[in-house]
């Protein structure tokens, strides 16, 4: 197809049709090069438009004998050895230096070494089950229409002991998130103690996924983990951690129909409810352990859950006593204990209640208060009673274009707690100025002049009071530092020459 093509393009250019820079860009060549296929085609015809290297050898193939020397080498000393070690050998022992692509394309002539498409599907051999309650839980989390219509959908956090396939923790939550995995972690350990191991998939919740250049290499869950001795371990395939996937089908089928049989459509009454159907599940579907011992540990006084299934993160002090979490700029107290601290490494405690607690090195609590960059309370102007209802629903109108969401949601947030990117419709506090502004004052104008639409003269009379918001504030000196997104004076005083002149004339 490209000969042809290429055929097409000198031709035109031989009949006048086509000039050779045009003929040069469609086929993506030099016009040198042009100038040299039209002198062959007129001198051979269309044959002379082939390449000169068909039917000669590749300038880049193996000299004669390389090939033969290397295969009768891997035949007899690496048979067994992968194409990378083979290549690695022959250069180091033998001098003959090929690519790996090559020595595996040679093995595979050759019949040493099978191309991976073309191996036969590995085959998930079933595993015995751990000999003892509580020597490896399997967790997961499972989406769902668990109320089935009478609520939105969820995620079950299902903790299945591998020994006797026996439910230990199940709670209901709005999604999978490191809040909610310690809530429930929160129960078995309460409920059972400290097992020896828990297996989950490679969710970013237990397993950091891309490491980064900072940090400890490990998610929060790991870090929780770590500090219980309890190891955790991660499944390749759901196939490995079979059991907690089969609970997942039965309680879909079964969980969902109590359910419906008890009246339940909400997550707290079902986190209530569900303690006893837990007893009966593992009633029905428990197996016997081979051995009768628990190796659960009981949690001992050095276990402060309290202060463990939280997220904790190091920050460092400034020169101003100042330090930053979550676009929350914490203000130390000056103090003599906390002036030391400066340029030091505190940690930062963010509870599942939403609590935010900062703690020294030694683990002493610090006091301080708070700056919040997204903070919703504004200075509050001075606003005429008749005309309250019209300022609150242009406030209303400018935040909704404001995009006030965290780099993390709150633990407490039905929403999951991963990173997301800025919401591509709102605007940040801090950018929230005339356009924005202007906008609702137009909607705001727009919605009294359809509710008042007998009296066209109010559409002058909002034009001109937009005109006259956007001419005032054009000629305002540009103030540097974060905005204040409350209506401005210059605007509630538009709005209220607005509402005047528009309010009908009385008496």
């Amino acid at each position: 197809m490209k000969e042809i093509d290429r055929l097409k393009t000198i031709q035109a250019i031989v009949d006048g049709h086509l000039t050779a820079s045009i003929g040069a860009q469609r086929l993506d060549l030099s016009v040198r090069q042009i100038y040299r296929l039209v002198d062959r085609y007129k001198l051979s015809g269309p044959p002379g438009l082939r390449s000169q290297h068909i039917g000669k050898p590749s300038n880049h193939q193996l000299p004669v004998g390389v090939k033969d020397r290397a295969g009768r080498l891997i035949l007899q000393h690496y048979p067994d050895f992968g194409p990378t070690l083979a290549a690695e050998k022959l250069a180091e022992l033998h001098g003959i230096h090929l690519a790996i692509g090559t020595v595996r394309q040679m093995m595979i002539d050759l019949g040493l070494w099978v191309p991976r498409r073309q191996r036969p599907p590995r085959i998930q051999q079933p595993r015995y089950r751990r000999a003892c309650f509580g020597e490896l839980i399997q967790i997961d989390g499972c989406d769902h229409r668990w109320f089935e219509g009478r609520a939105p959908a969820c995620t079950a956090i299902v903790f299945v002991d591998d020994a006797t396939s026996q439910i230990t923790a199940l709670r209901f939550v709005h999604s999978e998130s490191t809040f909610a995995y310690f809530g429930t972690l929160r129960d078995h350990l309460v409920a059972h103690g400290r097992p020896l191991a828990f297996y989950s998939d490679k969710a970013s919740v237990f397993r950091v996924n891309h490491k980064s250049v900072r940090g400890e290499g490990q998610t929060q869950f790991a870090r929780a983990l770590n500090d219980l001795n309890i190891d955790g371990f991660c499944a390749h395939s759901s196939a490995a951690k079979g059991r907690v996937e089969r609970a997942h089908l039965t309680l879909q089928d079964r969980l969902v129909k109590e359910l419906r049989l008890a009246g339940i459509s909400s997550i707290d009454d079902a986190n209530t409810w569900l303690p006893g159907f837990i007893v009966d599940y593992n009633q029905r579907f428990g197996k016997a352990p081979l051995h009768e011992l628990d190796v659960h540990r009981p949690l001992g006084p050095q276990d402060d859950l309290e202060h463990t299934l939280i997220w904790k993160e190091p920050r460092q002090v400034s020169k101003r006593l100042t330090t930053q979490y979550d676009k929350v700029q914490y203000l130390l107290f000056d103090t003599p204990a906390q002036r030391r601290l400066i340029g030091r490494e505190i940690m930062v405690y963010h509870y599942c209640d939403d609590r935010v607690e900062l703690r020294g090195p030694e683990g002493e609590l610090l006091e301080y208060c708070v700056n919040d960059h997204l903070a919703p309370v504004n200075q509050g102007a001075v606003v005429d009673n008749k005309r309250l209802g019209h300022v609150l629903q242009m406030a209303q109108e400018v935040q909704t274009m404001r995009d006030d969401v965290r780099s993390r949601s709150l633990p407490a947030s039905p929403t999951t707690n991963r990173r997301r990117g800025p919401h591509p419709d709102k605007v940040k506090p801090n950018r929230l100025g005339e356009e924005q502004y202007y906008k609702a004052l137009l909607d705001v104008s727009g919605e009294r002049m359809e509710a008042q639409s007998d009296r066209p003269e109010l559409a002058d009379i909002a034009k001109e009071a937009v005109q006259t918001v956007v001419k005032r504030k054009r000629g305002r000196p540009q103030i540097t530092g974060p905005r204040d997104e409350s209506p401005s004076p210059v605007v509630q005083a538009a709005i209220g020459q607005w509402q005047q002149r528009s309010r009908p004339n009385e008496g």
